[in-house]
């Protein structure tokens, strides 16, 4: 998985390309740890996602956590795949995907 960081004053992009799962997951992880200090929205860019496993969503489901009463997080362009695990686990209710 390749992940690319854009950050423009309190906005941060990450664009994640290939697959997050149990293996790339920790990489996400350790990516985002420390970054979010100072950041009002986060923005997830899915375009290139292939798939996303249960730790993946884990990973989500903890920056959204960090994120609560001091920024916003969401989900942009998600493959079919992807939406359809949102979908089934419930996701598509506690994040913003567009």
């Amino acid at each position: 998985m390749t992940i690319t960081k854009k950050q423009n004053g309190t906005t941060l992009e990450i664009a994640l390309d290939g697959r997050l799962d149990t293996t790339t997951s920790p990489e996400l992880e350790k990516e985002l740890d420390g970054v979010l200090d100072g950041v009002e929205e986060l923005i997830m860019d899915f375009s290139n996602l292939e798939y996303i496993s249960s730790a993946g969503l884990r990973v989500l489901l903890s920056v959204h956590k960090a994120l609560h009463n001091k920024g916003r997080m969401k989900v942009v362009n998600p493959n079919e795949i992807v939406r359809e695990v949102f979908e089934v686990t419930g996701f598509d209710n506690i994040l913003t995907i567009e």
